[in-house]
């Protein structure tokens, strides 16, 4: 892999993260992105509805194709100081790896491509590559910018192949089964002094999360909860008339998932009485789905990594490949280096790793076109 080419990358990267790009606020991220698509004289560069950003590489003829595609937000609110680092072998920031890094692997793939001989901006491939920088995969974005993806092109492409920038050597075919769900408490509230002995929301809501940890959960199949968020109460002297939280629940087997949800309802029911309104609503719901470890796109990502000197690991996740995955088509999610710390200030990515991960990536679109049809 061409060092110059690995430094554009990493460069693209650094621009990308610099950019605040909350999920639900990614116009800003996409409008750059777009412009880059634009100047690399890519084809039908467009925005849809939701705000994802599409390019298409033309191949020799477009009636197949692949879709490549990298989520452009973060879990960081707009406040938040996207102050970078950058070392000889990793670069340090909030976002970094997750995702500008995979954002910056779609223009690593356009470089890498004409490298090996393009013509006429074409990419020489048998069919065209449509790049896609997606909005609304993290948090409460329930992954509707793929969503909107996958209704544009349903089964034609070969396949969805998702970017994201750590992870190297992970090939995520199946999807995971996450519910996530927003818990309201409201009751009559009061004076701290005189009114002691009324129902506070907040103190419900610590009673309802503690009885929520203490529910047993399998480790096999592997079955998660958190309480993401929590709110509530006016001020210190007064008993808290509202609270809320918001809570994550998944698992590797959707009837695991299932039975997790029955206990949450009887706990929310035991919880709602005359003078405490306890309510569960459902704000996210990723689908499940996975392609076979004996798929031919899972075989060519695993022998893709070997070529590349990775040993490849077969997982499960939650991630974009969710959607397609979870309607019976060919997708796999990949990693592009290796890195620690997502979703916490202190994010950092290793730039050597990141020659494998463009390679791997390159051999795979190049094999797609003929090993998949």
């Amino acid at each position: 892999m061409d060092p110059a080419l690995l430094t554009q990358t990493l460069d693209r990267a650094i621009a990308i993260q610099q950019i605040p790009a909350p999920t639900f606020a990614e116009a800003e991220r996409a409008n750059f992105v777009y412009e880059c698509f634009q100047e690399e004289g890519l084809s039908d560069v467009s925005v849809d509805r939701v705000g994802n950003v599409y390019a298409r590489f033309p191949g020799v003829e477009s009636r197949v194709c692949l879709v490549v595609s990298a989520h452009l937000d973060t879990v960081f609110p707009p406040s938040t100081t996207l102050q970078l680092t950058r070392e000889q072998d990793k670069i340090s920031a909030p976002g970094i790896g997750d995702n500008a890094l995979g954002v910056a692997g779609l223009f690593g793939l356009i470089w890498s491509l004409r490298q090996r001989g393009s013509s006429q901006g074409k990419s020489g491939l048998p069919g065209d590559v449509w790049l896609v920088a997606n909005v609304g995969e993290e948090g409460l974005g329930d992954l509707h910018g793929m969503r909107a993806i996958v209704d544009r092109f349903g089964n034609r492409p070969l396949a969805y192949i998702v970017l994201e920038g750590l992870a190297l050597g992970q090939i995520y075919h199946r999807g995971l089964a996450v519910r996530r769900y927003y818990i309201t408490i409201d009751c009559e509230g009061g004076h701290s002094w005189v009114d002691f002995g009324r129902p506070s929301a907040i103190h419900e809501l610590a009673d309802l999360v503690n009885r929520l940890v203490a529910l047993p959960l399998p480790s096999s199949p592997r079955t998660t909860l958190n309480v993401g968020t929590i709110n509530g109460g006016i001020s210190v002297n007064t008993i808290a008339s509202h609270a809320q939280l918001e809570l994550d629940l998944r698992s590797e087997d959707v009837s695991a998932l299932g039975d997790l949800v029955e206990r949450l309802q009887l706990l929310v029911k035991a919880s709602d009485r005359p003078e405490i309104r306890v309510r569960a609503e459902i704000i996210g719901d990723r689908p499940v789905g996975e392609i076979s470890s004996g798929h031919p796109l899972v075989g060519l990502a695993q022998r893709c990594l070997k070529a590349v000197g990775v040993q490849p690991c077969l997982n499960v996740g939650s991630t974009d490949a969710n959607i397609p995955l979870s309607l019976g088509l060919p997708a796999v999610c990949l990693g592009l280096s290796r890195g620690a710390g997502a979703h916490t200030l202190n994010e950092f990515v290793y730039t050597e790793p990141l020659a494998q991960g463009l390679d791997q990536l390159v051999k795979l679109v190049e094999a797609a076109f003929d090993e998949l049809r």
